[in-house]
């Protein structure tokens, strides 16, 4: 059975599956979830390993951040093998 992506809601497909540790390595996280790459990509090109150990520890935590909301609400309408490649916002490569 393909897996559904938790954050846009579409199938997986196998070469665009990425585990998410919902708390960074980095900072003592052992959990994943299976995710689009490109909506893991988008998560770590809008939010620091800190903001996710801090305020983002979920699912539900990552869809109430207004720029992974929007980014959600615009992939759900691309193809489940959809991939572009993800820039990181000037916020996040300052850190």
């Amino acid at each position: 059975m393909t897996p559904v992506c938790p954050l846009c809601g579409r199938p997986i497909p196998a070469g665009q599956r990425d585990a998410h540790h919902l708390v960074p390595k980095s900072k003592g996280g052992r959990d994943t979830v299976d995710l689009h790459r490109i909506c893991h990509r988008q998560i770590h090109a809008v939010l620091t390993g800190t903001e996710l150990a801090r305020q983002y520890r979920s699912v539900e935590q990552l869809l109430a951040h207004p720029a992974l909301r929007a980014f959600v609400e615009w992939v759900r309408t691309k193809p489940d093998d959809f991939f572009v490649r993800t820039r990181k916002s000037g916020r996040v490569r300052r850190r």
